[in-house]
């Protein structure tokens, strides 16, 4: 069966209305594709698209989509489909982050995160995957995972957090087995410590400058990532420069995952 893909891609990134996701919809504008921009507030990803646009997107759409409501998801990618064609790559990004040690933690907190991280990404990878495969289309999914996802934060207190990534890690690794017959490659990107407002979301104003610095001195690289860091290895792996690359963790955290904690 001859494939439905067509030089003009589209791609749709979930959490595309701020940080990374926001920094993947203008790159990949930039070299043309099409872009479906979800995100949970309506307001951020109508602006991205209208700045994809403005970047050279051939068409750009912004819709409003809460990632852990399957029938929010289903109508998005069915709206992009029809509007822009179906998607040939899916950057599964969107996700919160809410700290709190477990023996406090309300199980309705553990849920919100779960729901959102790791449902949101199956749900997102669950729709896209349908229309990739019903128009017979090899594409690329790219989901956000986190060094997290493989070793405790110094400062604690993040295990639900944590769990999701490790589980997202987990996922890609079954998906990419699973939907390589299909040409269809699943991998994750693991980036570091990144300005964005996810990055603060925990912190009190008054001390993010205090421990922006901090975090400069502990990162090998000596500085936090700009999202247009991460976001330009997802952009490689949502390419066909990256054709035989599946089942990967491509890290971008300035040598976090590398580095022992201990000085001696």
């Amino acid at each position: 069966m001859a494939s439905n893909f067509t030089t003009t891609r589209t791609i749709v990134i979930t959490g595309g209305g701020s940080g990374i996701g926001r920094a993947v919809a203008l790159i990949c504008a930039a070299r043309g594709d099409n872009i479906g921009v979800l995100d949970i507030n309506a307001d951020a990803a109508k602006r991205t698209a209208e700045d994809a646009l403005r970047s050279g997107a051939g068409k750009a759409l912004g819709l409003p989509c809460d990632v852990a409501v399957e029938e929010q998801v289903e109508k998005s990618f069915a709206d992009i489909s029809l509007r822009l064609g179906y998607s040939y790559g899916l950057f599964a990004n969107a996700g919160i982050g809410i700290r709190g040690l477990i023996h406090e933690l309300p199980a309705a907190t553990w849920r919100q995160v779960v729901e959102t991280n790791l449902t949101g990404v199956f749900l997102s990878c669950k729709h896209g995957l349908r229309h990739m495969i019903a128009a017979n289309i090899p594409g690329s999914i790219v989901c956000t995972s986190s060094p997290t996802g493989f070793v405790a934060l110094a400062a604690g207190a993040a295990g639900a957090y944590s769990a999701t990534k490790g589980g997202i890690s987990s996922l890609v690794r079954c998906m990419a087995i699973d939907y390589a017959s299909y040409g269809i490659r699943v991998n994750a990107i693991v980036p570091g410590s990144t300005e964005t407002p996810l990055m603060w979301r925990n912190i009190d104003a008054a001390e993010v400058i205090r421990l922006r610095a901090q975090l400069s001195k502990e990162i090998p690289l000596g500085r936090l990532a700009e999202p247009e860091d991460p976001a330009r290895a997802v952009a490689w792996l949502l390419s066909e420069e990256s054709s035989y690359v599946t089942g990967s963790h491509l890290v971008c955290d300035g040598g976090i995952l590398a580095k022992a904690s201990v000085s001696v």
